[in-house]
């Protein structure tokens, strides 16, 4: 067999996969049909756990100057009426990272593909296009073309299809997508400002729900502005995109010569979710699995949680320390959490494109109390679900993201969590738990039977002496873990709590659970 993995697309998603293959040392190849990453801006948005997951492969440093924080998005009505506030937490951070940024998509792509160069395990094969993948009896067989023409058959023991929202993929396997009923046109027009303009422009993002003509308008890093014009009953794309109807557009606040327009693409928004997300070893991500409306700035962050949840799990199947049935709680998981965001990011959609104007007032009267009664406004993160089935324990805080303090270890070095412990699983033990030596003896001999490894975080008040110790600078791990009534904690490699435990029996018996799942 040629390859552990063969990963069909490197957009950001893909090339997310492939910088976490190569963390997990699997022999990987990368495939793309294009030369080149996608020169102009797409996603714009992304969130703390997508951030958290490029600190994990080390890009956190590289992608600096391409990211901000996302500000506030307030939804104005026609008469300009504030009716709807979607605020971001405050510090300290939950997970150790700003809530929501925006960035720019050609520098952070450029990042993620250089960062694959410090993998030797990871091949990237630019210019070659995918044309046949099948499997037959657990090899999985890829057909390329490439660019003088001639073809090459692969084998890895999987595939994994990132090859976007038109996914030749899935197109020639026939597979079906649950259509949740969004299907808007809209025109997005990223653009530029010169020196010294846009002084007027508003400092937040503002959803204009105007029944005229909903629009958008995001405030990206640098000179970097985004507006989305939702494209009215009997204009022609072609005829919208053109430069003078996006100077027209856009008249309203910036004059013509004070940006130069960067990009302008017209899409119809949907919402979409494929309803086979494995079909034998060959495994759907990204775009290729669901397409969300763009409302919640989820879309790009869906596909790299895909690659998160997936990758670690491949790795201990491909090392034999895990049942292939692992595989299956990919789609358990991942349908639920994507239907619940897109349904949200669909809520907001059709708040912001309701036309009718009667209707409208009663969307304005609604919201308005809404915000009477929740003045503070609504906070993102609380919009995004957790994990609700799959591959996790029965009871509170399963499921859960597990949160990301600064610590201070053993060596008095300060830092994040993750950057001490990996992406790997990890016992996390409260400091007021008493018989934290039983438990480490107990969980040593377990894993050692089964041959697998875990990180030991011992929590304590006092200056860490051992190297498992941890002193937190903000209580954000050891507050949340008295909130959900818990003194032990297994976490998973993709950050997601397995499960909680107070005594040591029900320690004990959580991490019995958790391998005996993974032995299938």
């Amino acid at each position: 067999m040629d390859f552990d993995l063969i990963i069909v697309g490197m957009g950001p998603v893909g090339a997310t996969a492939a910088n976490l293959a190569g963390q997990r040392g699997l022999k990987t190849l990368v495939l793309d049909k294009s030369d080149t990453i996608y020169q102009n801006p797409r996603a714009m948005g992304l969130d703390q756990e997508v951030m958290r997951t490029f600190d994990n492969i080390g890009l956190a440093d590289a992608i600096e100057s391409h990211v901000m924080p996302y500000r506030a998005s307030h939804y104005v009505n026609g008469q300009g009426q504030l009716i709807k506030r979607i605020e971001a937490a405050k510090a300290p951070y939950t997970l150790g990272w700003a809530p929501n940024y925006v960035f720019s998509q050609p520098p952070l792509e450029r990042a993620l593909r250089e960062n694959i160069q410090f993998f030797s395990n990871v091949d990237v094969w630019l210019g070659n296009e995918v044309q046949e993948v099948s499997e037959e009896n657990g090899v999985c067989r890829v057909r390329i073309v490439r660019k003088d023409g001639s073809t090459q058959d692969l084998t890895s023991a999987y595939v994994l299809a990132c090859d976007g929202g038109t996914s030749p993929v899935r197109t020639r396997l026939q597979l079906q997508m649950e259509d949740l009923e969004f299907d808007e046109p809209w025109l997005v027009v990223d653009v530029l400002l010169k020196d010294g303009a846009g002084a007027g422009l508003p400092e937040t993002n503002v959803q204009y729900c105007d029944t005229e003509r909903p629009c958008t308008f995001v405030v990206g890093p640098g000179r970097h502005r985004r507006w989305e014009f939702m494209i009215n009953p009997g204009e022609l794309p072609s005829d919208i995109v053109r430069t003078d109807s996006i100077q027209q557009l856009i008249s309203r606040w910036l004059p013509a010569g004070e940006y130069d327009i960067w990009r302008a693409s017209t899409y119809r928004f949907h919402a979409l979710i494929l309803e086979r997300w494995r079909v034998g070893n060959l495994l759907f991500v990204g775009d290729a699995a669901h397409m969300t409306p763009p409302f919640l700035a989820q879309g790009m962050c869906q596909g790299i949680r895909d690659a998160m949840n997936l990758i670690w799990k491949l790795a201990l199947v491909r090392r034999g320390q895990a049942s292939p049935r692992l595989l299956d709680s990919y789609q358990e998981e991942r349908i639920p959490h994507v239907r619940r965001t897109t349904e949200v990011a669909k809520e907001f959609g059709q708040t912001i494109c309701e036309r009718n104007p009667q209707r409208a007032l009663v969307r304005d009267e609604r919201l308005l109390a809404e915000m009477r009664a929740n003045p503070g406004g609504t906070i993102r993160q609380a919009l995004i679900p957790g994990l609700t089935g799959g591959f996790i324990d029965h009871q509170a805080p399963a499921g859960e993201l597990f949160p990301q303090p600064r610590v201070i270890n053993c060596f008095g070095e300060e830092n994040l969590l993750d950057r001490f412990t990996g992406q790997q699983f990890r016992l996390v033990v409260a400091e007021s738990f008493e018989q934290t030596e039983e438990l480490i003896s107990l969980t040593e001999q377990n894993l050692k039977k089964r041959g697998l490894s875990m990180a030991l975080v011992r929590l304590t008040s006092d200056d860490p002496q051992e190297v498992n110790q941890y002193r937190e600078l903000d209580d954000v791990l050891g507050n949340w873990m008295t909130q959900k009534n818990c003194k032990v904690l297994l976490v998973r490699p993709d950050h997601y709590v397995f499960g909680g435990a107070q005594s040591l029996e029900e320690a004990i018996a959580m991490l019995d659970r958790c391998l005996s799942r993974l032995e299938g």
